[in-house]
């Protein structure tokens, strides 16, 4: 089983983070019952003093180079991935994406309907490098900026909506998607910092999700 971590800053973390990659990585260690590889075109951290994706400085040192594959950007959302996943999944032959993408797109670039049309090209992409794959789908979770702002919580609302009937309208038993639970409990003063990446028991959250 070869799994692909496809996200925005909450997954690919900082300089001196855990990431919820290095959660999963841990849980698929203590629970999964058969060999499995972490695939990946990116292996890093985002650096914010360099505001460059070139950090190497886990906070396990410990959490070995093969595990930290991933695909995930700093301010990179589904309008990124589509156009990347298709190769990252032929190039490492990826048979599980674990996703979290849709809060950066709704923030800056587009609104839930043209999130959700990225959202079907990058599956559709995904599939044609690999029509078996299978895809693990995070909604867009409790976060700041909604807390405050009425109107952007209706939008991050209304994707999760649009979402859930993508999943159920393109799931088929060749290429399975699934659409994760939004992680419960999430208390943002604890599981999360004033933006967008999660605490350490956030990562913990999200990784449970």
């Amino acid at each position: 089983m070869r799994f692909l971590f496809v996200g925005d800053s909450m997954t690919i973390g900082r300089a001196g983070d855990f990431t919820w990659r290095y959660r999963m990585w841990q849980h698929l260690n203590r629970a999964f019952g058969g060999p499995y590889k972490i695939v990946g075109p990116r292996s890093t951290l985002y650096d914010p003093s360099a505001d460059a994706a070139d950090s190497h400085d886990y906070a396990d040192p410990a959490f070995p180079a093969k595990a930290r594959a991933h695909l995930a950007g700093w301010g990179e959302g589904w309008c990124h991935m589509a156009p990347l996943i298709g190769d990252a999944v032929r190039a490492g032959k990826a048979d599980v994406l674990l996703v979290s993408l849709g809060l950066i797109d709704l923030g800056f670039y587009t609104d839930p309907e043209q999130t959700d049309v990225n959202v079907r090209a990058f599956l559709a992409a995904a599939r044609a490098a690999n029509p078996h794959v299978a895809a693990v789908l995070l909604p867009v979770i409790p976060n700041v900026r909604a807390e405050n702002e009425p109107a952007f919580a209706d939008q991050c609302a209304r994707f999760n909506e649009l979402l859930a009937k993508t999943v159920a309208d393109l799931d088929t038993a060749a290429s399975p998607l699934l659409l994760a639970p939004s992680p419960s409990p999430y208390d943002l003063p604890t599981d999360s910092y004033a933006g967008p990446p999660p605490s350490p028991a956030g990562e913990h959250r999200i990784a449970e999700a």
